[in-house]
């Protein structure tokens, strides 16, 4: 596997298509950033690592009344055309009712807080 984040994304999607309960994805510590960063923005309802020698992350995924609260998840930066962004110019997911979740220098985060630390980087996923 390649593109793990790739593959993260598109398992979230296909189970939130499916209405299931929670997902498992691929481990890295980018994939574990990224839930991180859906969890404090409400996008997902918990996650956890497990397994010993190959670990997993099984993510809970969020519904509110039987529908999913991820309406879009998409990558933005491919693995062979990079999406770089400045602070002035971190694109907003449907006027900013959405997020973009950036790879920054400090650290993976959300738009709103690259925007609070003014600091631009890598444009990972947009969600709404």
């Amino acid at each position: 596997m390649s593109d793990t984040l790739a593959d993260m994304i598109t398992r979230i999607r296909n189970g939130q298509k499916a209405n299931k309960v929670s997902v498992k994805a691929i481990f890295s510590k980018l994939n574990v950033n990224v839930c991180d960063v859906l969890k404090k923005e409400g996008y997902i309802d918990n996650f956890e690592i497990s397994g010993d020698t190959k670990k997993d992350i099984s993510i809970t995924l969020k519904y509110y009344k039987g529908s999913p609260l991820i309406n879009k998840i998409e990558k933005i930066t491919k693995q062979g055309c990079r999406v770089y962004s400045s602070v002035d110019e971190i694109p907003k997911t449907i006027g900013g009712l959405g997020t973009t979740i950036l790879s920054t220098s400090k650290g993976v985060m959300s738009d709103s807080d690259a925007r609070d630390k003014k600091v631009g980087g890598e444009v990972l996923i947009s969600v709404f």
